[in-house]
């Protein structure tokens, strides 16, 4: 075996990882503003995996397996109303065992509404809307986990 090649190859590894983009997935209920939360994101350097609530509610997509399959450095999840079921959902989803850990930012209709219902939680910021798309940008980015 090539000694070189195989003190390259670590540095090779670490090369690519410096270059790898984090992976941001994206769940709304609108597919408008999944393609909005989408590009802002590619915009600012990200790459994106995108999923549809509705879908997700009617047994098209599994949301757990997505999640374990694309492995997303941050999850940008949109808790609509009816708050409570959703926000239970959320809840049950994120203690499985794909998605316990992983970095969430929050959106909402109703920050009061979901504020009142959720009291203290591990979300990193719940953000209403209308959206200010860099806001959303930039909670990202402060949920990254530390490289």
């Amino acid at each position: 075996m090539n000694q070189d090649a195989v003190q390259c190859a670590p540095e090779a590894v670490v090369a690519e990882q410096a270059t790898r983009r984090p992976l941001i997935a994206i769940f709304n209920s609108s597919a408008d503003t999944v393609d909005l939360l989408r590009r802002a994101c590619e915009e600012d350097g990200f790459q994106t995996v995108t999923g549809h609530i509705p879908e997700i509610k009617q047994g098209g997509l599994d949301f757990i397996a997505f999640i374990a399959h694309h492995n997303p450095s941050v999850i940008v999840y949109d808790v609509s109303p009816p708050y409570e079921g959703n926000w239970t959902f959320l809840k049950l989803v994120r203690s499985s065992e794909a998605v316990t850990g992983k970095p969430f930012v929050i959106t909402t209709t109703n920050k009061p509404a979901l504020d009142g219902l959720v009291g203290g939680t591990e979300a990193i910021e719940i953000i209403g809307k209308p959206y200010d798309l860099k806001r959303v940008v930039d909670a990202v980015r402060s949920a990254l986990p530390p490289s």
